[in-house]
């Protein structure tokens, strides 16, 4: 009796391991949603279309905060469009984490060899800081201020790390419509 229990159990205890070994196939990558230049040391950099598209990110998160905030005053909304606008918010302001990270402090922003130059690079740190933390804020929340917050951070950035003539098309570019 024994040895018929245990030959109807062998296969089943088997089983796991089995169906353990045998490896998933794997999926493809998803694409990340930030646009950065790669890593390699090419000399190709866009510094310039950089803050371009962080401040059309920060524009996509204000829009997607007055919508939110407009559905809230609905009595019925769409929430297929709330989840949408949600996410959308929420990838833009990841776009600016991933830029920061990925473009301006693994390329872009340089530890200087001579201590007068140590000055401005702690202000463009702590000014890329101040841009992560601002766009957290800004999934966190539907409050246009982190907007605001975020803007003038990037704005503060741009001027410790931009020379006279690019601060200028950063200015010209920024101020009235396109914020």
């Amino acid at each position: 009796m024994k040895a018929l229990l245990l030959g109807l159990a062998a296969p089943a205890l088997a089983l796991p391991l089995v169906s353990s070994a045998v490896e998933p196939a794997p999926t493809p990558a998803a694409p990340t949603a930030a646009v950065v230049h790669c890593q390699v040391p090419c000399g190709i950099y866009g510094d310039l279309l950089r803050i371009d598209l962080m401040k059309e990110d920060a524009m996509t998160i204000e829009k997607g905060m007055g919508q939110l905030q407009a559905f809230q005053a609905e009595a019925s909304p769409n929430l297929n469009q709330v989840v949408r606008w949600t996410m959308a918010k929420d990838d833009h302001a990841q776009k600016i984490q991933d830029q920061v990270s990925s473009y301006w402090l693994a390329q872009r922003v340089k530890f200087p060899k001579d201590d007068a130059a140590r000055a401005k690079y702690a202000t463009q740190l702590e000014t890329m800081h101040q841009i992560t933390v601002h766009a957290m804020k800004c999934k966190q929340t539907t409050d246009v201020a982190h907007v605001a917050a975020l803007r003038q951070s990037m704005m503060d950035f741009a001027g410790a790390y931009f020379t006279a003539d690019d601060l200028k098309h950063v200015h010209d570019h920024h101020d009235g419509d396109h914020k």
